[in-house]
C-alpha cells in the first residue's frame, strides 16, 4: 500500500513532481477507513464537523434519508484548534466520518495519513459537476480525497453613501486605491480609513501577493521552491507598508469586535474581502443596510481582471469512518443539490464548487443589503479571474505561523512587511526539511 508521502505527488493542486517522496513523517491514523456493509433497513449516523451552520442542510438531508443520519457537529473556525482536535481523532481512531477542512489544509492531513481515497468508493465520476480546480484541490496523484465544497473569489466591499459623500471614486487600480484612501483619511477629519489591514491573518494577505503573480511555494520535480520574499511579493509589501507608513489604513483585525464595529460606524468604509464576507458583514453590521456595494479587485495595470482567492473549504472523508459510501453520497449531495447550495448560501459558506447557472440560484438576486446590487455578478467575474496555479504547502500552519510572528513585530515598531517576508523565507525551507521534504529557497 502506498504512503501518503507517495500519493501527495502532486503537492496541494495537483503538481505532477512527486515531491514528498522522500518525506519521512509517519501515518498518523490509527484505524483506517472501512466500508461496513449495510442490512435491508439498517439505519447510519453519519458525523460531521465543520464551523459554518450547516444544520439546515444536514436537517433537509436528513428528512429526505431517514435510513442516513447527519449529525452536524460545530468545531473552531479557521484555526490550528479545529484541525487539532481533527487530528487527534484521527490519531485515536474515533474520528468524526466527515469534515470541513480548507484546501490550503489539506496537504497537511494527507501528510499525516488522514484523508480517506474517496476514488474507490466512486468520487471521480462526479467531477464534471464541480469547478475544475477547486476538484483539484482535494485530488492528489490521480486520487480523489475530498469533494470540493467552496471557494472564496477577492472583490472590494465598500460604502456607497460615505463614498458619494466625500466624492470619493471607487479605486480601479492600486494606485488609485492609495489615492482614494488619502481623500477619506482628509475628507472624514481622520475618522474614516478606506480598509483595515488584519495583522493576524496571513491567508488574507496571501491573495494580494497571488493576484500579482507571486507563487509562494511551488514544486520542481522532487523539490518544494519557497518563493515568500519574490518581487511580487515585496511589490506588494512595500505597497502595503506604504499605507500602514502613512497612516492610510487601520491596523485592525478582521472579524473580531473592533473590526465590526468599525463596519458599523463608517471607521471603515471598505473592505478587501471573499465572497463569504457577505454574511459577515450583513450579520454583524445591520444598521449599514442599503449602504454597500462590491467592486472587484483593484488591479496593478488598467484594464486587467486579475483575481485572487481567500478561503475555499472542502468536504473531506476522514481516515477510519465505518461508512464511506454513505458520506461520500452526503458530501456531493451536500455541495451540488440545489435546494442545499441555497441553504449554504444564507448560511455563508462561500463560493460554490458545483457549477451552476448564477441566475438560477439564490446567488444571483438582487440584494437590499447592497442596496439593490446583484453583487455576486462581481464575484463570478473574480472567479473566473482566479490564477488556479497558486499551491499550498504540506506545512502551511507552521509556516504562516512564522509570517504572523513577524506581523506581530512590525505592528510592535519593528520592521516591515517586507522585512517579515524576508525573514520568513529560510524558516518556511526549514520547516518543509524537517518533515524530511526536499526544499530550497528560490533565490
Amino acid at each position: 500500500m502506498p504512503t501518503r508521502r507517495n500519493v501527495l505527488a502532486g503537492a496541494a493542486a495537483a503538481a505532477a513532481a512527486p515531491a514528498l517522496a522522500a518525506c519521512g513523517e509517519s501515518a498518523g491514523a490509527t484505524r483506517m477507513t472501512s466500508a461496513t456493509r449495510r442490512k435491508p433497513g439498517q439505519k447510519v449516523k453519519l458525523v460531521f464537523w465543520t464551523w459554518v451552520p450547516l444544520q439546515k442542510a444536514a436537517a433537509l438531508w436528513n428528512k429526505r434519508n431517514p435510513d442516513i443520519r447527519v449529525e452536524v457537529q460545530m468545531v473552531p473556525a479557521n484555526t490550528s484548534g479545529g484541525y487539532q482536535k481533527m487530528h487527534s481523532s484521527i490519531k485515536a481512531g474515533n474520528p468524526p466520518d466527515l469534515a470541513q477542512i480548507e484546501y490550503w489544509a489539506l496537504p497537511e492531513f494527507m501528510l499525516a495519513n488522514g484523508l480517506t481515497d474517496i476514488s474507490a468508493y466512486g468520487a471521480d465520476k462526479l467531477k464534471g459537476e464541480y469547478v475544475d480546480w477547486q476538484w483539484k484541490q482535494g485530488e492528489f496523484a490521480g486520487k480523489t480525497y475530498a469533494m470540493p465544497q467552496a471557494s472564496g473569489p477577492m472583490g472590494f466591499f465598500y460604502r456607497q453613501d460615505l463614498f458619494d459623500k466625500w466624492d470619493v471614486e471607487v479605486p480601479r487600480t492600486w494606485d488609485a486605491f492609495r489615492r482614494a484612501a488619502m481623500k477619506i483619511k482628509k475628507r472624514s477629519g481622520g475618522d474614516s480609513y478606506i480598509t483595515a489591514f488584519s495583522p493576524g491573518n496571513v491567508v488574507w494577505f496571501s491573495s494580494f501577493p497571488w493576484q500579482r503573480g507571486a507563487r509562494w511555494i511551488r514544486t520542481e520535480d522532487d523539490t518544494w521552491v519557497v518563493d515568500v520574499a519574490g518581487r511580487a511579493s515585496l511589490e506588494v509589501a512595500d505597497f502595503w507598508d506604504g499605507l500602514l507608513r502613512d497612516k492610510l489604513v487601520a491596523p485592525i483585525q478582521d472579524s473580531q469586535s473592533a473590526f465590526f464595529k468599525g463596519l458599523q460606524t463608517g471607521q471603515l468604509s471598505g473592505w478587501l474581502g471573499a465572497q463569504w464576507q457577505d454574511a459577515l458583514i450583513r450579520g454583524n453590521a445591520p444598521r449599514t443596510k442599503g449602504k454597500w456595494r462590491v467592486a472587484g479587485l483593484p488591479q496593478w495595470e488598467a484594464g486587467r481582471h486579475v483575481s485572487s482567492n481567500w478561503g475555499g473549504s472542502a468536504t473531506a472523508v476522514l481516515q477510519g469512518s465505518r461508512h464511506p459510501v454513505e458520506a461520500l453520497r452526503f458530501a456531493h449531495w451536500l455541495n451540488t443539490d440545489p435546494d442545499s447550495i441555497d441553504l449554504l448560501v444564507a448560511a455563508g459558506y462561500g463560493w460554490p464548487a458545483a457549477k451552476l447557472d448564477l441566475k438560477k440560484s439564490a446567488l444571483g438576486k438582487a440584494d437590499p443589503f447592497f442596496g439593490g446590487q446583484v453583487y455576486n455578478e462581481v464575484f463570478e467575474t473574480s472567479d473566473r479571474n482566479v490564477d488556479t496555479s497558486w499551491q499550498w504547502a504540506p506545512t502551511t500552519t507552521q509556516s504562516f505561523g512564522h509570517i504572523q510572528d513577524n506581523f506581530a513585530q512590525v505592528f510592535a515598531g519593528h520592521g516591515t512587511i517586507a522585512d517579515a517576508l524576508r525573514d520568513a523565507q529560510g524558516r518556511i525551507v526549514d520547516d518543509l526539511d524537517a518533515k524530511g521534504l526536499k526544499a530550497r529557497s528560490a533565490s
